[in-house]
């Protein structure tokens, strides 16, 4: 491959997120301007745009780093190329099988900050490992052109919000053009109007994720601006952004020419993909009951929130506005309309429920842990008038995609121990591999403990370089950021959505004993928080504002600090270096989570309520559990017992494993403890076994 060739191939590279997931290729990107990487959020594309071609092929004939793109490239090469992969291999008939993936977000890389929080990413990794898989496999989603919102904290200590423009030329995405190299225009009804709109494509490795988007001068501004944030505005954008996903993008599939034998809806914002499949079956001649009957053949349904408030459900005038078109394309009455939305179907007064609607079009529907399936077939047992146990709501608990979240010194220190890096991909999701960990003949405890050492001094420095390079609104400079955290000290984190529910300043409710725990000079501890809140959720922004106070102005201060614009970079990075991963949700609203799932691989521990997917993963050896397996019913109870059970886990068992060193500064019983999360998390709660579950349990049904 000569020079000119080389270029084009990494270009290329650049236009397929691949790299986000392969630390060599963000590498060779990285070394062409550091300083340029830092500041475009990582990003190929751009680097490629600030490189001159001069520039590029000067040096490339540097032979060290040509060798190192060749095998970069043929890596990736191959990696597109490869045929013998799990779905070919494991799964007989898969191959012949199309999935289309609805998610309203996608969290795949800092580059492209279209997703809220956990489901988007937890969409991002689903297609990332339906990639490694070999599924035949699609996305789709809408283009925010501005994003979901980048953070400041003001000198209140409040939240505050500001939003930038996305350009697609900056953007690992490509347009998507019709025959005549134009983009192509689809159009969908939304109220009494036409709406045009264009998508955008992201090679997610050998899986594509469309992206449409309405900002095109024939619309009106407030259906250009309909794509212009995540979750933005009210309950009428909402509906509006629903049709467009869920109708929009099955009219893409077909102007595409993909004929999808699978439609899964990633929760109920993609419901009304079904009434688009419903409206295709009567155009062809269907009776409206064999039109439903076919479309359920092919949808499957994931429920991700566990609170009746939290699925979307919209007033019957609203929906006739927004549907006012389609109830006549449908052939449809107003009250057949609504009825596919109603838990009883008659009742006039009852909104309509984007979650009834999904399972009453669904053949397959799911939860995202064993709990939350008890918890759903709970909640909607009044739709199916059968004993909780017959409610046709599964579960598989969600996973996540190893590699791309795994820091690149741990991808460096497991790949060597792999006996073949050829088979990388397979060998670092599988259960034979992790097994090897429990024995200290394979790795030994110093190495597990300088492999800590290094991703918490990683994160040490990170943190305290977004601390110096925040914005200057804070009242003086109230710390040396230079000297703010320690390298030994016991690090815990916490970073997420700041849902109320998942009570960030928990574990400051007993503050004035914290404090004493944290300053012991022998045994000191330190937190590290990042998360947003919703813009609208004013609660939320008060958790960030006590948590935000607590790090300057009271005796914690220099023991906690809390990174501002929290993005997947911070949660990357707080996930590798952290010793403890602290969760303490009001059990059981967290239908799954998965954040604690990603620091397994890197050594870190859970610190849990039992709640999610941690209560299938604690087996009382691999981490450290917040209470048992029950909860009272009053609120303020469970609070009140949450937080001593806490306090008592951090002051009993976590802090004092963690310090109980031999004479050699090893703390043997915590390193036992890592190695057996490693051996029973790792494997497990990833999404190559969570795709594979779906490929068997949902997409290869009928």
């Amino acid at each position: 491959m000569d020079i000119s060739e080389t270029i084009t191939a990494l270009n290329s590279l650049a236009r397929n997120i691949w790299w986000t997931w392969n630390q060599d290729a963000r590498g060779i990107f990285e070394e062409l301007s550091p300083r340029t990487w830092l500041n475009v959020y990582h990003n190929p594309v751009a680097i490629l745009r600030e490189v001159s071609k001069t520039e590029l092929k000067t040096r490339l004939l540097e032979p060290e780093y040509a060798k190192r793109v060749k095998v970069v490239l043929d890596e990736f090469q191959e990696y597109i190329g490869r045929n013998d992969t799990w779905a070919n291999r494991e799964a007989s008939g898969l191959e012949e099988k199309s999935i289309a993936y609805f998610s309203a977000e996608f969290g795949l890389h800092e580059t492209l900050p279209i997703a809220a929080g956990g489901l988007g990413v937890l969409a991002g990794d689903h297609i990332k490992s339906a990639s490694d898989l070999g599924l035949n496999f699609c996305g789709i989603t809408l283009f925010y052109r501005e994003g979901y919102f980048q953070q400041t904290i003001n000198q209140e200590n409040w939240q505050t919000e500001y939003y930038n423009q996305l350009n697609p030329k900056n953007l690992p995405m490509d347009p998507v053009l019709n025959e005549q190299g134009e983009p192509l225009i689809c159009t969908v009804d939304i109220a009494t109007d036409t709406v045009s709109f264009r998508s955008w494509r992201i090679n997610v490795g050998r899986c594509a994720l469309y992206l449409v988007d309405t900002n095109l001068p024939e619309n009106p501004s407030h259906y250009r601006d309909l794509t212009l944030h995540v979750y933005g505005g009210d309950s009428t954008t909402r509906i509006q952004q629903e049709i467009l996903l869920g109708v929009g993008g099955v009219k893409l599939l077909r102007a595409l020419g993909r004929n999808p034998d699978v439609f899964h809806m990633n929760e109920g914002h993609a419901a009304f993909l079904a009434l688009e499949l419903i409206r295709e079956k009567m155009a062809a001649g269907s009776s409206f009951k064999e039109s439903l009957t076919a479309t359920r053949k092919k949808c499957i349904f994931t429920t991700h929130t566990p609170v009746s408030a939290g699925h979307d459900r919209f007033h019957p005038e609203l929906v006739g506005y927004a549907l006012n078109r389609y109830e006549k394309h449908l052939g449809l009455t107003h009250e057949d309309l609504m009825a596919l939305g109603r838990i009883v179907p008659e009742e006039d007064s009852e909104d309509f429920c984007m979650t009834v609607l999904a399972l009453n079009t669904s053949r397959a529907a799911n939860g995202v842990s064993e709990l939350h399936g008890v918890v759903s077939r709970e909640m909607w047992q009044c739709k199916y008038n059968t004993p909780v146990n017959e409610v046709p709501i599964g579960h598989i608990t969600n996973g996540i995609h190893l590699l791309g979240w795994m820091s690149p010194p741990a991808r460096d220190f497991w790949q060597q121990r792999l006996k073949n890096s050829d088979e990388f991909y397979e060998q670092i999701n599988s259960q034979e591999f992790w097994s090897k960990i429990d024995n200290p003949e394979f790795i030994s405890d110093e190495e597990l403990w300088a492999l800590r050492y290094r991703l918490r001094r990683e994160l040490i420095d990170f943190a305290r370089g977004r601390l110096i390079d925040a914005p200057r609104t804070r009242e003086g400079d109230f710390i040396n950021y230079d000297r703010l955290l320690k390298a030994d000290a016991l690090t815990i984190g916490f970073a997420r959505r700041f849902a109320t529910y998942k009570r960030a300043p928990l574990v400051f409710d007993q503050l004035d004993k914290l404090v004493k725990l944290s300053k012991d000079i022998d045994r000191p501890v330190q937190f590290i928080f990042a998360g947003k809140a919703h813009p609208a959720d004013d609660e939320g922004k008060r958790f960030i504002q006590k948590i935000v106070h607590l790090s300057k102005q009271t005796e914690i201060a220099g023991h906690l600090v809390f990174i501002e614009n929290y993005d997947i970079q911070i949660g990357r990075m707080l996930v590798g270096g952290c010793d403890v991963w602290l969760n303490n949700p009001r059990r059981p609203l967290e239908a799954s989570g998965t954040s604690g799932m990603k620091i397994a691989a890197h050594g870190g521990l859970n610190c849990s309520i039992m709640d999610g997917w941690w209560r299938e993963a604690f087996d009382g050896k691999n981490g450290f559990a917040i209470g048992g397996d029950e909860h009272p019913d009053n609120v303020e109870e469970q609070d009140r017992i949450d937080s001593e059970n806490l306090y008592r886990v951090l002051s009993e068992e976590v802090i004092p494993t963690f310090y109980n060193r031999d004479s050699d500064g090893i703390p043997r019983a915590w390193i036992k403890k890592m190695r057996h999360a490693m051996a029973t998390i790792t494997p497990q709660y990833n999404t190559w076994r969570m795709v594979q579950e779906y490929s068997q349990k949902y997409y290869l049904g009928e």
